[in-house]
């Protein structure tokens, strides 16, 4: 591998309007945001553990609320720049300044992001770093702003390498919020799962605990922390491969559930949106499957071949791709999606070659992940006949049945336009029905919560009256059959009053979409409304209220006499209220519900939904701020 110096820092272009527009560069000014700002440095720290230089990588909370990232890299090259200027100077202090531009600065890298080195600097109060390179410690510091505090200079001797960043957010960007030790122990974890042998170390100072994550088999232990509530089918299986450069990782697991839970990295950078090597992946988990069941016997000619879902109900994967630079191709501006086209025929081939093999030499394990798919392709085609026979009118009557005297439906058979509000209660769903655009809205009127599907059984789910009316009004099938395609609405939007109830149903009901009709939310269709919580009247005028900062905002910067009326529940609202605030798509706010990561997602609606008390207890009080108003905001 060529030298890793000053020369190999290439500026792009200059720093600028990181401050007066930081949500270009880290999304948003929340807690997540500010999260944002020590991901940027750990994966510089990462890239470097990828390479081969360095095992362990320090993250320490400390009582100031700064944060302090310390890697065993090669450490940050000192020499002067091209520039005239220190190369630590260059790279925190210059936008697009990074080892990453240059193909022999690192053989394997997670991309660009090493340009956000500068940013964090941008957005901090100031900054510290520390580097042990060539036997000399190094130090540079920085001001508010990004701005030279003090010059690179020596403080003394080393036998180690590395990079130590000390960084404290900046206040007027980021406001009051805090650090989350379990959101960084949650990307430590991950990162420490596709690393075998890396160490990764969270320390909290101002609480006294330290959590610490290494794995020799990363992938094997990331798929059972993934199943470790679930009821695994088999063991873990894990293999790996290489051609033409690219490495290739897999661990897999069936468990008795439902969905299937894929997720892939390429060189450690989550690909939520999937691409090449995931098409490799299932096209290859069919084609085994199925030539598995030819040979033995399994199925009558008559009976078909297995679908691409049988062979996924219940599965959990994890793909872990190593791609050198010249190969490596994202699609979109944030790396979402791979599109390196040679990663799908490679991960065919090595998934084909190496599932094969183990299928053949563990019969009994066979046995049963086969046995799970038929009966998924058997369930699968019972509920396509019955979908077909409700569309030919054959089950008409019996969805009619279900569905009269709760259902008030929309009058387009446009079904990409139509709009379900499922709505709490009966009182806020009148409302609702004598408010919607007749034409496009339909109202669906929940009578009490629904069950929570997390702790219920399948026998007991469907036995529940709301669930089987909201499967037969949305009339796209639900769990491994449900296709979004056959929806009868364009948006789900979910309606419920502005207190504990309302959002207690609101959980159910995001928990049961999530587990059993998933796509709805892959393929944005799912929503939340967003009433207004007050109403203030003052002179002729008057004003909706989202929320108790803005209450606060009306009430500091309005001085006069007004009246202020907080909305409880949608049923104190007058019909064109709640059409004016809440369902006119001119006027209204919707929240779209998505998933940015699927195994956090995965635990979350375990421990919030599932039984275990204590382990809730401890995520909320670590993740949920409480004000003196009872209003709360969750981290992540």
């Amino acid at each position: 591998m060529a030298e890793y110096n000053e020369k190999s820092i290439k500026i792009l272009e200059g720093l600028d309007a990181v401050r007066k527009r930081p949500g270009m560069y880290i999304g948003s000014t929340d807690k997540k945001g500010m999260h944002h700002l020590v991901w940027e440095i750990i994966d510089n720290s990462i890239d470097e553990a990828i390479n081969g230089y360095g095992n362990k990588i320090t993250v320490t909370l400390t009582k100031s609320g700064s944060v302090i990232i310390s890697d065993e890299g090669r450490g940050v090259p000192t020499g002067k720049h091209i520039s005239g200027k220190s190369t630590p100077e260059v790279i925190y202090t210059v936008l697009h300044a990074g080892g990453k531009f240059e193909s022999d600065g690192y053989k394997v890298s997670g991309g660009l992001h090493g340009v956000g080195a500068s940013v964090v600097n941008a957005l901090s109060k100031w900054m510290k770093v520390t580097i042990n390179r060539d036997g000399k410690v190094h130090e540079i510091s920085f001001k508010k702003g990004g701005k030279l505090d003090k010059d690179l200079k020596v403080i003394g001797t080393t036998k180690s390498t590395g990079t130590t960043i000390e960084f404290l957010p900046d206040d007027e960007i980021f406001g009051t919020s805090k650090f989350s030790f379990t959101t960084i122990c949650e990307r430590m974890q991950e990162s420490a799962f596709l690393i075998n042998g890396l160490t990764m170390e969270v320390i909290d100072e101002e609480d006294n605990k330290i959590n610490t994550y290494r794995y020799e088999n990363g992938l094997l232990s990331f798929v059972e922390y993934i199943n470790e509530d679930k009821n695994a089918v088999h063991k873990v299986i894990s293999f790996d491969g290489e051609k033409n450069g690219i490495v290739v990782n897999i661990a897999m697991q069936y468990t008795d559930t439902y969905n299937e839970n894929i997720l892939s990295f390429v060189n450690n950078v989550k690909t939520i949106d999937g691409g090449t090597h995931e098409v490799g992946f299932k096209t290859a988990l069919t084609k085994v499957f199925n030539e598995y069941i030819k040979s033995n016997n399994l199925l009558k000619e008559k009976d078909g071949v297995l679908d691409g879902s049988d062979t996924r109900e219940g599965l959990s994967a994890i793909l872990s791709l190593k791609i050198p630079e010249s190969l490596l191709q994202f699609e979109g501006q944030t790396k979402g999606k791979l599109g390196t086209p040679q990663a799908r025929s490679i991960v065919e081939s090595i998934v084909y070659e190496k599932l094969s093999f183990y299928l053949e030499e563990n019969k009994e394990t066979a046995s049963s992940i086969m046995d799970k798919a038929l009966k998924s392709k058997i369930a699968r085609e019972a509920a396509r006949k019955a979908r077909a026979e409700a569309r030919a009118g054959k089950g008409k009557g019996k969805q009619e049945k279900i569905l009269l005297g709760k259902l008030t439906p929309a009058q387009s058979k446009e079904r990409l336009k139509n709009e379900l509000f499922i709505v709490e209660g009966n009182s806020a769903g009148g409302t609702a029905k004598s408010g919607r655009d007749k034409k496009y809205q339909a109202i669906l009127p929940l009578r009490g919560k629904i069950i929570n599907c997390e702790k219920s059984t399948v026998a007991d789910l469907f036995k529940n009256e709301e669930i089987n009316t909201i499967v037969h009004a949305i009339g796209a099938g639900v769990g491994n059959e449900f296709d979004s395609s056959e929806s009868n609405y364009g948006k789900i939007i979910i309606m419920t009053d502005a207190d504990d109830d309302g959002a207690h149903i609101q959980t159910l009901l995001l928990t049961f979409f999530y587990r059993w009709m998933r796509e709805l939310i892959e393929k944005g269709m799912l929503y939340i409304a967003v009433p207004p919580l007050y109403l203030v009247k003052y002179q002729k005028d008057k004003k909706y209220i989202n929320t108790n900062e803005e209450l606060n905002e009306f009430k500091s910067t309005y001085k006069g006499n007004y009246t202020i009326q907080r909305y409880k529940g949608l049923g104190e609202m007058n019909a064109d209220q709640l059409w004016e605030t809440t369902m006119d798509p001119n006027n209204r706010t919707l929240i779209k519900v998505s998933v940015e990561d699927k195994a956090l997602a995965e635990k979350r609606v375990g421990i919030l939904m599932g039984d275990n008390s204590e382990v809730r207890k401890e995520w909320i009080e670590e993740n949920v701020e409480f004000t003196l108003e009872d209003n709360f905001k969750v981290g992540k």
